[in-house]
């Protein structure tokens, strides 16, 4: 079979990340060596770039730039929330027609591997051979098939790291802490609060995510509990916990909810709800004296620079190189995923799945990954998290106290 020979385009899309762009650098490299790809052109600000035909020439990059750019946090090329219609998509297809683009790597999560889905099955539908493949990254960890996702193992060891330090200055001046952490459906994030748990009295002491219903009054009951037993309390909370007929807690206590470009509703960004916890929390103390408060991580855990995880940056450049070298080797379109070979020794491959196992759908933190009484995570997780996240800081305590 002749090879397929033209130009290629990458982009970037969703929640920028620590290692997002050691993908698109390891998609550079891996196209650089291709005889098939005349030249690489990269989308400004992914599908809104393409459509308004916004592209740099990412050959003319020169090498040691690359490597800088690799270890820099967020999108490189810009990134972007759109979501395309597929009048969006044809007009896409119809530009990367006429630019002679043979082969489409798009980055992003799985509303990132739905657009190239359609642009894959119009491209299909005209008889235009073009190679299409989506290249996994969110800090959510949500993408279906894949063991784990590109990003999330930074943005982990970077909540991991944040919740040992508040549980040091909590220890320090004892008092109740909320901590509200990314994650509209998932709870990989907020659950790998609790990788930093050395001693047994550390934060924190309780976690609740969106798998499992969330409930006020046992909320303050759990919370009250472990502050009779340790003088102290750190709470950590993801964004979409939610109650059992499924709205979330800040769209309940929202009278004028924001909403994004997918039509979802703002759950956290401005502190509403770890303010709300806060004072649902003080009230259930019953007049009593409490310190209780409140802190939103919000955008910092996705771009916090010099602190990203050793194997999310090579698995991140990894996958980007390997979807160019499955999209060259033959007539194949599809999701990059990454599956676990071992734990220890820590060894991955990758593989192609279709793209419409990827698209659209997310994934959930397991069940066994959770307590049964639905307010904290079990040690499963540590097994699971801990080769993605990498070694965390080192905390002592005086051996007399």
């Amino acid at each position: 079979m002749a090879k397929l020979v033209g130009n290629a385009v990458v982009g970037q899309s969703g929640g920028p990340t620590c290692v997002i762009n050691q993908s698109l650098v390891g998609v550079i490299e891996a196209a650089a060596k291709c005889k098939e790809i005349k030249k690489l052109l990269g989308a400004r600000h992914g599908v809104k770039g393409i459509l308004a035909e916004d592209f740099i020439d990412l050959s003319k990059e020169p090498t040691a730039n690359l490597g800088v750019v690799a270890q820099t946090p967020s999108a490189a090329l810009g990134s972007v929330r759109m979501k395309p219609t597929r009048d969006d998509c044809l007009k896409m297809f119809e530009i990367l027609k006429k630019r002679d683009v043979r082969y489409f790597f798009y980055i992003g999560g799985n509303d990132s591997a739905e657009t190239a889905n359609i642009v894959n099955e119009m491209a299909s539908d005209a008889n235009y051979e073009m190679r299409v493949f989506h290249i996994p990254k969110t800090i959510d960890n949500d993408l279906k098939v894949t063991d784990h996702c590109p990003g999330f193992g930074s943005a982990a060891k970077f909540v991991a790291s944040a919740f040992m330090g508040d549980n040091l200055d909590n220890r320090s001046i004892p008092g109740i802490k909320i901590n509200v952490v990314m994650g509209r459906h998932a709870g990989f994030l907020t659950a790998a609060s609790m990788l930093g748990r050395k001693f047994k009295d550390d934060g924190p002491h309780l976690i609740y995510v969106p798998e499992a219903d969330f409930d006020d009054a046992k909320f303050v009951a759990d919370v009250k509990a472990v502050n009779a037993k340790y003088g102290r309390c750190i709470v950590a909370v993801s964004e979409g916990i939610h109650y059992s007929d499924g709205v979330t807690v800040a769209e309940r206590m929202a009278a004028n909810a924001e909403v994004d470009s997918h039509g979802n509703v703002q759950l956290s960004g401005s502190g509403a709800l770890g303010d709300y916890l806060a004072a649902m929390v003080k009230k259930g103390f019953e007049g009593k004296k409490v310190r209780v408060r409140a802190d939103t991580f919000g955008y910092l855990q996705r771009s916090f620079p010099g602190f990203y995880s050793e194997v999310d940056a090579r698995e991140a450049r990894l996958v980007g190189r390997d979807a160019v070298r499955y999209a060259t080797k033959g007539d194949m379109d599809g999701s990059v995923a990454i599956k676990r070979v071992s734990n220890k020794p820590y060894k991955v491959e990758t593989f192609v799945t279709s793209l419409v196992n990827v698209a659209k759908h997310t994934t959930g933190l397991p069940r066994k990954f959770i307590n049964k009484e639905g307010n904290n995570i079990t040690e499963a997780f540590r097994t699971y998290a801990e080769p993605l996240v990498g070694k965390l800081p080192e905390a002592g305590r005086l051996k007399g106290w």
